[in-house]
């Protein structure tokens, strides 16, 4: 992966990061188009990269990141991402496979789509407005919706969005928990990856920050492109929240159908592998 693919793949992650569209199934297709080699360190920047968009949500909200007299705002966080901890856990040898198949992108975007066009009428009533409304229950269930984004092209951004309404949160304020969720869900991820996987590399078993501090082009890479997806995706977030509370989710819904049509037709016709 040279610099100008890291920073195309990293303006994917940061448009794509908290959109309903699937981060990762954007970042896996950009790579498939522009032929990236699928070796270990395009695996691990397609989750390590991750860290800019997180850093942006502790930016636009570092009053609430940083008020630590509401203990029950962290807790909430806690409890919501033990599903997801729990599941990565168990099943990331799977999950890493899944990451290699454009195929299955490309239908979960068009699959994830057609339910886009429906949810806002789904989940008519809501009647949660406020962040201190939200139970421990509630943000439980938030969180095993999240899972549900653990196949790639399924939004993880969609899915705790959808989770929230479900539990009766308000569009802007299931889509602004999300942003918080996120928070915990991807370090988690990203540290894994880079402090206690072992990625096989040439026969030997070494952890993610020594794969990208191998080569000078590894960690150029991984600075620029955690930087640029910090401010990509701090525009995305202004831009999500406004347009969602005054359309909601169909236009995401009608992007997902096509570009998934799209998608399978350049698999079938073999120009996607």
């Amino acid at each position: 992966m040279n610099t100008i693919e890291s920073i195309i793949i990293a303006i994917v992650e940061g448009l794509t990061e908290y959109l309903p569209v699937s981060s990762t199934g954007h970042m896996i297709l950009a790579e498939r188009l522009m032929n990236v080699p699928a070796d270990n360190f395009t695996k691990l920047f397609t989750v390590a990269i991750q860290l800019g968009a997180i850093l942006s949500v502790v930016v636009l909200y570092w009053k609430k990141f940083f008020d630590f007299k509401r203990w029950e705002f962290y807790a909430k966080l806690i409890v919501a991402v033990i599903p997801a901890l729990l599941l990565g856990f168990l099943f990331s040898d799977q999950i890493d496979e899944l990451l290699e198949s454009p195929l299955t992108v490309s239908i979960t975007l068009l699959i994830g789509g057609i339910i886009l066009l429906f949810i806002d009428n789904v989940f008519k009533q809501h009647t949660i407005s406020e962040e201190k409304e939200i139970s421990f229950g509630k943000a439980f269930m938030i969180g095993l919706w999240q899972c549900v984004a653990m196949i790639p092209g399924v939004s993880r951004s969609a899915a705790s969005i959808i989770g929230g309404m479900q539990q009766k949160l308000t569009r802007p304020l299931a889509a602004e928990f999300s942003f918080f969720l996120a928070v915990p869900t991807m370090a988690a991820a990203t540290g894994y990856s880079l402090f206690l996987k072992d990625w096989n590399e040439n026969g030997v078993d070494v952890k993610g920050y020594d794969l990208i501090l191998s080569s000078t082009q590894y960690t150029q890479a991984f600075i620029i492109g955690n930087v640029v997806a910090f401010v990509v995706a701090m525009l995305a977030i202004k831009f999500f929240i406004g347009f969602l509370q005054k359309h909601g989710f169909r236009l995401f819904g009608w992007y997902r159908i096509i570009a998934g049509i799209i998608l399978l037709i350049l698999f079938m016709t073999g120009y996607l592998k």
